[in-house]
């Protein structure tokens, strides 16, 4: 809760950046990875671009004498689980539910792949807020199912099967103001190998490191801190440098894509239905705001590669 970390707080302000749909060009070409990574993910998105306003918007209300916490959903990922400092209190790296904020914020609802839509770009933005005791109006909520048409387009793009359908009736529901939002209870050990590399049917680069890999990430159960301690163990790890595995790296491209993460996290799977999937329907059925002059972001058949990896001879 917002009063955890500012027990004074009266508001809470979630502000978005929007996520370039360029970014994403490359991976859905099957051609590039790294401007996702750096520019609409950790490299630049989530430490720079959307910082910078939100420190602004901070001044200006400490400005007129009121105290404004900034906010940053961060890389929980990377954080050892700690204990309170004080008796009743929350670990000091506490994280919000920042799309759960968003949604009580006014400015978007969530989606059925659990990922946060807006009116204006889908999908495709960032979050983060700010929490001050400035007493501020707040905007009126979003209708459930305003953005969100359940089209199952995530599920049927999700290469790692880890949205359920809307007729497995597995659901989380949460109660803001008189509305219930309703999403997919989404198996995030499944999401979690796809996104950060665990999953060789969308990266290129465990097929070229770990040749004889068999592993399909949809039949795995790992819960999603396994599947964290898996990934970054494999993408961030080195290994000593052989006449077969020259670079030192355990899973080299893996490696040089998490760099352009600047020190934060780095995608692999690049969201390919929660993400592209959705906004792909939403432009196309003119449910959000912006489109595009091109048509269809998904211009061609998809790509997927083989589970299996076969060994060298």
């Amino acid at each position: 809760h917002p009063a955890s970390i500012f027990p004074e707080a009266r508001s809470v302000i979630v502000v978005g950046k929007r996520i370039l749909r360029g970014g994403w060009r490359g991976i859905e070409e099957g051609a590039y990875w790294p401007s996702y990574t750096y520019f609409d993910y950790h490299g630049l998105l989530n430490t720079l671009f959307i910082h910078l306003p939100l420190y602004e918007i901070c001044c200006f209300i400490e400005d007129f004498g009121y105290e404004a916490v900034p906010y940053y959903p961060g890389v929980p990922e990377s954080q050892p689980p700690v204990k309170p400092l004080r008796p009743g209190g929350v670990p000091p790296n506490v994280h919000l539910a920042i799309r759960i904020a968003g949604t009580a914020a006014g400015i978007g609802e969530m989606g059925w792949s659990k990922v946060f839509l807006t009116k204006k770009f889908g999908p495709r933005q960032r979050l983060a807020a700010i929490i001050t005791d400035l007493p501020i109006e707040p905007d009126p909520l979003v209708k459930p199912k305003t953005i969100c048409k359940r089209c199952m387009e995530c599920v049927k793009g999700c290469p790692s099967a880890a949205i359920p359908h809307l007729k497995e009736n597995k659901t989380i529901k949460i109660k803001i103001g008189s509305y219930t939002y309703e999403w997919a209870d989404v198996d995030m050990g499944k999401c979690t190998l796809s996104y950060h590399g665990g999953d060789s049917r969308v990266s290129p680069f465990i097929h070229k490191s770990f040749p004889g890999w068999d592993i399909a990430a949809k039949k795995q159960n790992f819960s999603e801190e396994a599947a964290y301690k898996f990934c970054w163990t494999l993408s961030l790890g080195e290994w000593r440098k052989t006449e077969e595995f020259p670079s030192g790296y355990i899973i080299e491209g893996h490696k040089m894509i998490s760099k352009w993460g600047v020190g934060g996290s780095y995608g692999i799977g690049g969201s390919r239905g929660c993400m592209r999937s959705c906004f792909n329907y939403l432009e196309k059925k003119n449910l959000i705001e912006q489109t595009f002059n091109n048509g269809d972001f998904i211009k061609r058949e998809r790509w997927l590669l083989p589970a299996k990896v076969e060994r060298r001879k």
